[in-house]
């Protein structure tokens, strides 16, 4: 392993290479957009090259349509590839019961469709990414450019009556100028501190007209691998993840 990595990439690279035990020949895959999920496609690349593996793949975003074109994973779009056998993506945060925030890399809307159109969703993390409550990375919302203030307005109303410690909202900006994703939207970050709720804020956000997505992820994520700098990995699947809900919920009961 290259000497210049730092520990948070020893760890991502990690838990990509566990996760790289999920892929069997044959297989259609999607794959996720972010620095740990970049690590999946290059050891995907290397699999390809050594053992002449099989695969078909989507990605979620353009940066990782280069990516995967660079390194010669072969693509296709979803609408010509269909179902999905799985995806490999990294996430912003997790919490207890493998909810997820995710959206950093401004992909949140593609990588929420490959991962609804998929069989499994397995995520790929650094063990800093793990959280008693989703809320203290910033929740993105994709919201269409068109009278984009008013949704951002009606989004503040939805915050006051929410479960959170915060309502701040900032337009994502890319050099001064809004960021605009791939599908030409606009994203609109949430500074909320704690979510409460989350289950409850993704669907009173995405009632709003305006929003296109939300970047809360919940009841979607089959395992979690957590990857460690001094090699071992951790595997959290979603029923074993639902068990120890249900235990926390009874000792607060």
């Amino acid at each position: 392993m290259p000497e210049s990595l730092s520990p948070a990439d020893v760890a991502k690279r990690n838990a990509a290479a566990r996760a790289l035990n999920f892929v069997e020949d044959g297989m259609k895959l999607g794959l996720g957009t972010g620095s740990t999920a970049a690590w999946f496609v290059r050891l995907l690349s290397e699999r390809i090259t050594s053992e002449g593996l099989d695969i078909t793949a989507v990605a979620t975003s353009s940066t990782t349509v280069f990516l995967a074109e660079d390194l010669g994973v072969p693509l296709r779009s979803l609408d010509r590839v269909g179902r999905l056998d799985l995806t490999v993506d990294g996430a912003d945060e997790f919490d207890i019961g493998l909810n997820l925030i995710k959206g950093g890399g401004a992909a949140l809307l593609q990588e929420k469709i490959v991962a609804s159109s998929s069989d499994r969703l397995v995520i790929i993390t650094d063990p800093a990414k793990r959280v008693k409550d989703l809320g203290a990375f910033p929740l993105p919302v994709e919201v269409v450019q068109f009278g984009s203030s008013l949704t951002q307005a009606a989004i503040d109303e939805i915050l006051r009556d929410a479960d959170v410690d915060g309502t701040d909202i900032t337009l994502r900006l890319n050099k001064e100028k809004p960021l605009v994703t791939d599908e030409g939207h606009y994203i609109l970050d949430l500074h909320l501190g704690r979510i409460g709720n989350p289950a409850k804020l993704a669907h009173d956000l995405n009632t709003l007209p305006g929003v296109v997505e939300s970047g809360l992820f919940i009841d979607l994520a089959d395992a979690v691998v957590v990857g460690h700098e001094n090699g071992e990995t951790e595997l959290i699947l979603r029923d074993t993840a639902l068990d120890a809900v249900e235990m926390m919920h009874n000792e607060d009961a």
